[in-house]
C-alpha cells in the first residue's frame, strides 16, 4: 500500500492503460453492434437487431472467393515458408561461419521495418515480370516477411536441441535423412507448429504487402475491407460493419491459437541476442 502511495506515477500509468482498453474495447463494440443494428441515430443501441447484413456482405463482397483466396495464399505461404526457414534455421543454429550475424541483420531487417519501405519496390519488379496482379505475387511478396519469422522462430528450438542427440545417431548409422525424419521432426514439431501460426497470423493481416500486389482475383480479407470501406458506390454502413466483424473475429481466433503455442517475447529475446 505505501508503494502505491509512495509511486504516484503507478496510478497515471495504470489510468492511462484503462482509458485505452476501454476506447479500444468501445470502438470493437460499437462496430460489431451496429454489424447487427437496422437502424442506430442519436440513442445507445440501435433500434432494432439483424443478421441479414452478414448475408448482404457475404453477397455483395463476394467473401466466399474471398475466404478462399486467403486460405490459399496463407497455407502456401506457410508450407514454403517452413519449407525454407527450417533448413536456413537450423544452418544458423549449427554453424558458425563469416558474416552469420550479418546474415541474422538481414533476417531481422524485413520484420523490423515498414513493409511499405520494401513493398513499392517490391511490387514493381513484380509488375516487370507480370506477377502482381495474380495470387503467386501476393505469395511472393508475403514470403518476405514470412521466411524471417520461421528462421528466428525455429533458431531457439534447434538449439535448445543437445547436438550430441545427432551425432550419436549418425554413429548408429542413420543418414541425414533419418535424422531429420525420425530424431529432429518430432523434436522439432512444436517449434514448427508455433512458426506456422506466427505466418498465418501475420499472412491474413498483411495489409500493405497484399494491397501493393493483389488483382480482381487474388484479393484476400483485408484488402477486400479496405476496399469495400474506400471503393466508389453507396452501400450500407452495416454491411461493412458486418465484414469488419468477420475479419476482426478471424484474426483474434489466431491470435489466441498463437499465444496458446508462441510466448510473445521468445522472438524479442532472440533478436536482441542478434543484436
Amino acid at each position: 500500500m505505501t508503494g502505491w502511495v509512495a509511486r504516484p506515477g503507478r496510478w497515471v500509468v495504470w489510468a492511462v492503460v484503462v482509458f485505452f482498453f476501454v476506447n479500444l474495447a468501445g470502438v470493437v463494440l460499437s462496430v460489431v453492434v451496429d454489424s447487427f443494428g437496422t437502424q442506430w441515430f442519436g440513442t445507445w443501441l440501435p433500434d432494432g437487431f439483424t443478421t441479414h447484413w452478414y448475408a448482404d456482405a457475404w453477397r455483395e463482397f463476394g467473401l466466399s472467393d474471398v475466404l478462399l483466396t486467403t486460405a490459399v495464399v496463407a497455407l502456401v505461404v506457410i508450407a514454403v515458408s517452413v519449407a525454407v526457414g527450417v533448413p536456413a534455421a537450423y544452418a544458423l543454429a549449427r554453424r558458425s561461419f563469416p558474416g552469420k550475424r550479418l546474415v541474422m541483420l538481414l533476417f531481422v531487417l524485413p520484420i523490423l521495418i515498414p513493409p511499405i519501405t520494401y513493398g513499392i519496390p517490391l511490387a514493381t519488379v513484380l509488375y516487370k515480370f507480370h506477377l502482381a496482379g495474380t495470387i503467386t505475387g501476393v505469395i511472393l511478396a508475403n514470403l518476405v516477411p514470412s521466411v524471417p519469422f520461421v528462421v528466428l522462430t525455429m533458431t531457439p528450438f534447434i538449439e535448445q536441441i543437445d547436438p550430441k542427440i545427432e551425432a550419436a545417431a549418425r554413429m548408429s548409422g542413420a543418414r541425414t535423412v533419418s535424422v531429420f525424419t525420425r530424431i529432429l521432426g518430432p523434436l522439432l514439431l512444436p517449434g514448427i507448429l508455433a512458426a506456422s501460426i506466427l505466418v498465418l497470423v501475420r499472412t491474413v493481416g498483411m495489409f500493405e504487402l497484399t494491397f501493393l500486389t493483389a488483382g480482381p482475383d487474388s484479393t484476400t480479407l483485408v484488402v477486400a475491407l479496405y476496399n469495400s470501406v474506400f471503393a466508389a458506390g453507396i452501400r450500407a454502413n452495416q454491411s461493412v460493419d458486418a465484414m469488419a466483424t468477420i475479419y476482426t473475429a478471424s484474426m483474434l481466433v489466431l491470435l489466441l491459437i498463437a499465444l496458446r503455442f508462441v510466448n510473445p517475447t521468445q522472438l524479442v529475446t532472440r533478436i536482441r541476442e542478434e543484436a
